[in-house]
């Protein structure tokens, strides 16, 4: 029969280790440096406090790489770091999850799976075709799809006001004409003349 359990002869199903004593000389089985090698900065302390991506103090990957061109401040969007993102929904989706005469919004969207966030711009693509009547509001029309709600019997609301597109205006630059080249040019045309009549 098997030893009784008792507390005296208890002991845990992995035996204890002692932890490593390291500094503590050459007796104490780590060696004269406990485990840090020769000089250098993984031998000095803090030296586990590096940044992540820290390259011993050469340049690092993301300075060494060539930089992307174009805008990046605030005022350049949909560039750079502050780009804008909107949450496209297409004209088939609407046809196939609302019925005539619906009133399409970012939360009526949201309520039936098309969009994720309400917080989020929302943008309406012409993929597709409209059948029905709807009265969408959304911050964003594709040309396309504008037309094909229209189209349909159904209004377009903008959320953010209606985009005003503003039309470059053409500069044509003529070239200024002196009164001295003007003069020049009546005496070639008389003495061309003279000459065609000789």
């Amino acid at each position: 029969m098997a030893d009784e359990l008792n507390l005296h002869s208890l002991s845990p199903a992995q035996p204890r280790k002692d932890r490593k004593r390291v500094g503590r000389g050459l007796g104490s089985g780590k060696g004269r440096y406990s485990g840090r090698g020769l000089k250098g900065q993984k031998s000095r302390a803090g030296s586990h406090k590096m940044s992540v991506g820290f390259e011993g103090g050469q340049t690092p990957l993301d300075m060494r790489l060539p930089k992307g061109r174009g805008n990046t401040s605030k005022d350049a969007m949909p560039l750079g770091p502050f780009r804008t993102y909107s949450q496209p929904v297409n004209l088939r989706d609407l046809d196939a999850r609302f019925g005539a005469g619906d009133e399409v919004t970012p939360e009526s969207l949201k309520a039936k799976g098309l969009i994720r966030k309400v917080s989020v711009d929302v943008k309406i693509l012409g993929i597709g075709e409209l059948s029905k009547q709807l009265a969408v509001s959304a911050h964003g029309f594709s040309k396309s799809a504008k037309e094909k709600i229209e189209s349909a019997g159904g209004s377009v609301t903008w959320l953010r006001g209606e985009p005003v597109l503003r039309a470059k205006a053409r500069k044509t630059r003529k070239p200024p004409v002196r009164d001295d080249d003007e003069g020049e040019n009546e005496e070639a045309v008389v003495e061309t003349a003279d000459e065609e009549s000789d």
